[in-house]
């Protein structure tokens, strides 16, 4: 099993000054053999393979720009095999044309291979040894074992530094089974709703910094494009948004791995998100919710656990439906009533009501008992 494991590096002057010219080094190579394999196909020369292209750049490039040669080269490399994988993806429909990496982006990063111990990692000393750079500070949150694969360096818009470890692992030892059941309904007062009852408050993270967000914007707006205050002013701005992200992302790994903990079986809908955030009602509130990458960590850390997490069609009425004699009440379909009475009697809360039918339709797809 492979998993990555990030952490926050800490560069001396020196080791920043090679992480630069690695990005840019890395920059260049992608750049160059995407021009070349561009103009292949204009000329009709045919195909430039990830080999060619990798043996061109130890025997020509590496000769013609001598200054490659004191990066990483695996970075380099990688940085090859990075553009064939982007192509394979254009050629397979999953994703556009490749575009030219430019350095205004300010997020930089580059992967390198272990090998002969170039790669060792310090937990007790807090450090982390990587090609070219030798031992640097790193922030070792937690541990792990296993064999290192590779380790790809990042600098995000922010200039904080991190790297991510890619180790072969045994695995993760699944949970004790147990016999609890929930469905999940996501929305944007509460976050999550579920077949128990339980309300899960939406922390809002951009809300909450959204006017500190706009007051950093509106200082970057009256500086000098490329100027040293507008560098200044563009990191304090990327802050804030890098501690947004933060929040979202500790606030979902925390529910998702409760979640997963505590139950045998998780049922949701499939989320068609990309179509709900054409709304431009609810298009912020619901980026700004982050379900996407909440339901993604439920799925993965269910099988790393040996749970079982079960995603319903989305079309699937489940706000209209009665829970206690399945009778469908089409008005409910309008999203400002909240709660309404059946004719059988029950009186149902809209959210709650919905997620009992997710856990009832999924549990009848999986041909488990109620």
């Amino acid at each position: 099993m492979l998993k990555a494991y990030k952490y926050r590096i800490y560069p001396d002057r020196g080791q920043e000054e090679q992480l630069a010219k690695t990005f840019g080094c890395v920059r260049f190579v992608y750049n160059y053999y995407l021009e070349k394999k561009k103009a292949c196909h204009e000329e009709e020369q045919g195909a430039f393979s990830k080999t060619g292209c990798n043996n061109d750049l130890n025997r020509v490039l590496k000769t013609e720009k001598p200054w490659l040669r004191d990066v990483d080269k695996f970075a380099l490399t990688n940085a090859v095999y990075h553009l064939a994988a982007a192509f394979q993806k254009f050629f397979s429909g999953k994703a556009g044309y490749p575009n030219f990496k430019t350095k205004h982006s300010h997020y930089d990063s580059y992967t390198t291979n272990f090998t002969n111990g170039n790669i060792r990692v310090q937990f007790e000393e807090g450090r982390i040894r990587l090609p070219k750079l030798g031992m640097i500070r790193a922030k070792l949150h937690r541990s792990f074992s296993g064999n290192i694969k590779s380790a790809t360096v990042s600098r995000n818009p922010a200039g904080r530094f991190f790297v991510s470890i890619l180790v072969e692992t045994a695995g993760e030892e699944p949970l004790s089974p147990n016999e609890k059941k929930i469905g999940i309904d996501m929305g944007l007062k509460d976050f999550l709703v579920d077949s128990n009852g339980c309300h899960i408050a939406n922390p809002r993270p951009l809300a909450c910094y959204e006017r500190k967000l706009a007051k950093e914007q509106r200082k970057l707006s009256h500086k000098k494009t490329g100027g040293r205050n507008w560098e200044k002013q563009r990191k304090k701005t990327a802050q804030v948004h890098e501690k947004i992200k933060n929040i979202r992302e500790d606030f979902t790994n925390q529910l998702s791995s409760k979640l997963v903990e505590e139950n045998q079986i998780l049922i949701s809908e499939k989320l068609q998100i990309r179509n709900m955030i054409k709304n431009h009602h609810l298009s912020k509130s619901i980026a700004d919710a982050g379900w996407g990458e909440f339901l993604r960590k439920v799925e993965y850390k269910a099988k790393w656990k040996g749970r079982t997490y079960h995603k319903i069609d989305p079309w699937y009425a489940s706000s209209q439906i009665c829970s206690r004699c399945g009778k469908k009440n089409p008005e409910v379909k309008l999203l400002s009533v909240r709660s309404w009475e059946c004719s059988c009697g029950a009186v149902h809360q809209r959210d709650e009501n919905a997620a009992k039918n997710i856990l009832g339709k999924g549990l009848e797809e999986l041909g488990e008992a109620s």
